[in-house]
């Protein structure tokens, strides 16, 4: 026996991924930096999504809270590994790990510069140019004040105008 109920969740579920998905994880990438991760984080993200998908279907801005959780599950998961102690690595220097390739659609220096900015402005960044999320959506999601969305987004602007103008100065220099 079928359960109606669960079906037309799923299939408006499959359509919400299907659209949303591509731009959750140029929001998230390009607030933590690692393609990998981002992925891992996105996917872990969409299956509460998925798990609580009552509640987020009637979410003003579902994407929004897919990047939320994600950003979240992230801080989580370092906090939890920062405690943690490898005997591997005891007394033996960090070795950094490799980059990963870029997601074709951003170019590396923007999504560089903006893995420079604070982390709230990285958030805002994320939230307000991937996802084309308004002030107030963008407020409520991460639960601040709509005039500080707008403060952190000048001033995450202002800088990444700065870091790609001198950029391109010093590319043209250099030819």
């Amino acid at each position: 026996m079928r359960n109606r109920g669960v079906e037309d969740g799923l299939e408006e579920f499959a359509e919400f991924y299907q659209t949303s998905r591509d731009g959750c994880l140029r929001a998230v990438y390009a607030s933590v930096g690692d393609r990998l991760l981002a992925e891992e984080l996105v996917a872990e993200a969409y299956a509460r999504a998925w798990a609580s998908w009552r509640k987020v279907s009637r979410h003003p801005a579902p994407p929004a809270w897919v990047v939320r959780t994600a950003l979240n599950t992230h801080v989580s998961w370092w906090r939890r590994r920062r405690r943690e102690v490898s005997w591997e690595s005891r007394g033996s220097t960090d070795t950094p790990l490799p980059t990963t390739q870029a997601a074709s659609s951003v170019d590396e220096q923007v999504l560089a510069a903006v893995r420079s900015l604070p982390l709230r402005q990285r958030e805002v960044i994320a939230l307000r140019v991937f996802l084309d999320l308004d002030t107030e959506t963008t407020a409520r999601t991460l639960a601040i004040a709509p005039g500080t969305v707008t403060a952190h987004l000048s001033r995450a602007i202002a800088a990444l105008r700065d870091r790609l103008a001198s950029s391109v100065e010093e590319e043209t220099r250099s030819r």
